[in-house]
């Protein structure tokens, strides 16, 4: 079983589970009283935290009357299928939440994302990565060295397949010089590279536009081919991680934000566009202090 086939079985394993506790009509307290677990187990379960064995999940399916042999043996398809979760090594890394966000990106068919103040992981070559970590995390240099890993993971699997990609990306994530000249210079055409792929489309917000829909943040939109697996929606803030799914409502405006921020955005010649920035990049050409006049010698 694939990583991907494992976190979409465990979401659709948990949209399954709520339904039925509910059709139930059972509250939660009550179904964890009823099986002699802690509140917090079935909490973790239904919201796709923690797998759920199949030993357990008999007696739940049996608790919340579900009979038929058809259904029962589907879902405990589901639960066996689910049992191993993408990076589920690195759960000492990373938070919970983010965990989750790379279980939907690895089951996702259709991947949008709008970037303002850096690269995206899937997008970063390892120099800029390093970079980037160093400058917020004081982490051990195991500890960095096994985030690049997952961040290299995440990139030949958005690149695979017949997934579908969209990178909308601040002209000020392109104009930042992070690690240095050479290093951006060789981020940029790597990401030259990554826009000339077919099914992986990059494009630029330039500085021109001004005032834009995307000022609040970046997001991160994740559609599914499976009918019952609701839109998702990631989104990042200094405070820490924020995920939302199950909202039609608020994944649907985050959609249309999406799609304004695509009219605004450059959409030909990106290769053209990074390549040039590359060069630039490697000549220093946009550094502010160029634009200082000289200071003079006391």
């Amino acid at each position: 079983m694939s990583a991907p086939s494992a976190a979409l079985q465990r979401l659709r394993l948990r949209t399954e589970l709520r339904k039925a506790r509910t059709g139930a009509r059972l509250t939660q307290r009550q179904v964890a009283a009823k099986m002699e677990w802690s509140p917090s187990k079935l909490i973790r379960i239904e919201a796709g935290e923690v797998g759920i064995s199949v030993n357990d999940l008999r007696p739940l399916l049996d608790a919340y009357g579900i009979r038929d042999r058809r259904k029962i043996e589907e879902l405990l398809d589901l639960a066996r299928g689910s049992r191993k979760m993408p990076y589920a090594e690195f759960r000492d890394l990373y938070s919970k939440e983010f965990l989750q966000f790379l279980a939907l990106e690895s089951s996702a068919s259709i991947v949008r994302s709008y970037n303002s103040l850096q690269l995206p992981g899937p997008l970063q070559t390892e120099e800029y990565g390093r970079a980037i970590m160093r400058a917020y995390d004081k982490g051990t240099d195991e500890g960095v060295e096994r985030a690049i890993e997952v961040r290299l993971s995440r990139q030949d699997m958005l690149t695979s397949g017949d997934r579908e990609v969209f990178y909308i990306l601040d002209e000020a994530v392109l104009r930042r010089q992070v690690g240095g000249r050479g290093v951006m210079r060789a981020q940029l055409e790597r990401l030259a590279e990554l826009a000339a792929l077919p099914k992986f489309t990059i494009q630029i917000l330039p500085f021109s536009v001004g005032a834009h829909p995307g000022i609040q943040g970046p997001f991160t939109l994740f559609e599914f081919e499976a009918d019952e697996m609701p839109d998702s929606l990631y989104l990042e803030n200094p405070r820490g991680d924020s995920y939302s799914t199950n909202a039609p409502e608020e994944s649907g405006r985050y959609l249309e934000r999406f799609w304004e921020l695509e009219d605004l955005a450059i959409k030909e010649r990106t290769v053209d566009i990074l390549k040039a920035l590359a060069a630039r990049a490697e000549e220093g050409a946009d550094d502010l202090e160029r634009l200082l006049p000289p200071v003079e010698a006391a």
